[in-house]
């Protein structure tokens, strides 16, 4: 194996990743049958775990899976360096929507550059939509503008904006 190749096989599985993932946010989570774990996700969370956490194992699984065959079962570097693509987008994906933008996870992490805060504020603006359509934002590696998801929810009929509760409630989220 190529070393440069397994690293760009891995780079390229990341990237590809954060599409999958939209597509499975999108129409899965928010779907029919998706949405009976996920809505969980869209609700107060009142212990530490949540339904919607179990879609992390699922993700998990193929990665296991290949990272298992590459290397116990001679499937070789391909499968190994997808796997491990799969985990580190899923250790990303963990690292900034449950203990950054959720805080799962007590931290005194700030968003201070550009790309980060627009990432923070777009998935806080995903969250501000009680139903299952409607919804804005759906990836989460990257996001449209703040001002073109607001002009996106404003047009959306179907969205179920949550009531303004506390200190930093969603109407204060539209209007920054």
């Amino acid at each position: 194996m190529s070393l440069i190749l397994g690293l760009l096989l891995f780079l390229a599985t990341v990237a590809f990743m954060e599409g999958f993932a939209y597509v499975m946010h999108r129409w899965v989570m928010h779907g029919r049958l998706g949405w009976v774990l996920h809505e969980s996700h869209h609700r107060p969370r009142t212990g530490l775990f949540e339904l919607n956490d179990l879609y992390g194992v699922i993700f998990a699984m193929p990665s296991i899976f290949l990272i298992w065959m590459g290397v116990q079962e001679d499937w070789g570097w391909v499968a190994t360096s997808i796997g491990v693509g799969i985990a580190a987008y899923g250790a990303i994906y963990f690292g900034f929507h449950d203990v950054i933008v959720h805080r799962r996870v007590q931290h005194r992490i700030v968003p201070r550059s550009d790309y980060f805060k627009r990432i923070v504020q777009a998935h806080r603006m995903h969250h501000i939509v009680e139903s299952r359509e409607g919804t804005v934002s759906f990836g989460f590696l990257y996001a449209p503008t703040i001002d073109a998801l607001k002009a996106e929810l404003a047009r959306n009929e179907e969205a179920r904006v949550r009531t303004p509760r506390g200190p930093k409630a969603a109407s204060t989220i539209l209007r920054d």
